[in-house]
């Protein structure tokens, strides 16, 4: 309803003349990307992957990041599955928590049970959310039994995340 009104009144002040847009129109115009921060242990698989699958898979209204409670740098592994599904991690640095990031983040995922424990207390407003996933760099095996761990990794994190984007999606729609 806002919305339809603010193009009304853009269309009523371009027409008369009094100019095309009034201050603050592009407030209710451009709708706020949700900001979805991935949180896991070490920010070198889970994470990084939720980060790369949310990024694409909500691109035009949602912003997704990856941090770590701690840094553990690139998983070539992890790389080399996304690179399978077309996405290139490799680019992103392996980010340590901070508080700006806490900050700027709508909603909060851990990924893993220890970055849930280890999450601080987070702003308010911001909402948790945890999925207890398994860490692939703990596979072992063959070469190829432990890629095998990382592509059922890369395949059940892109089901949450669809999953996640549908709720954040229906979530807006009600809203409006």
């Amino acid at each position: 309803r806002i919305e339809v009104a603010m193009q009304f009144r853009n269309t009523v002040l371009y027409e008369t003349g009094a100019g095309r847009t009034f201050p603050g129109a592009e407030k209710f115009t451009t709708p706020h990307k949700a900001r979805v921060l991935f949180l896991c242990t070490g920010t070198s698989c889970r994470s990084r992957m939720a980060e790369a699958w949310a990024n694409h898979l909500g691109s035009a209204w949602l912003e997704a990041r990856a941090a770590g409670i701690e840094s553990h740098g690139e998983n070539p592994r992890a790389v080399a599955v996304m690179h399978e599904a077309g996405m290139d991690i490799s680019r992103r640095e392996s980010a340590r928590l901070t508080s700006e990031l806490l900050a700027w983040a709508d909603l909060v995922v851990t990924v893993c049970q220890q970055a849930d424990e280890s999450c601080p207390a987070l702003p308010h407003g911001t909402r948790k959310n945890h999925w207890p996933l398994n860490d692939p760099a703990t596979a072992t095996g063959t070469d190829e039994e432990i890629m095998q761990v990382f592509r059922a990794s890369r395949d059940l994190i892109r089901t949450c995340v669809t999953s996640l984007v549908v709720e954040l999606r229906t979530r807006e729609a009600a809203r409006r």
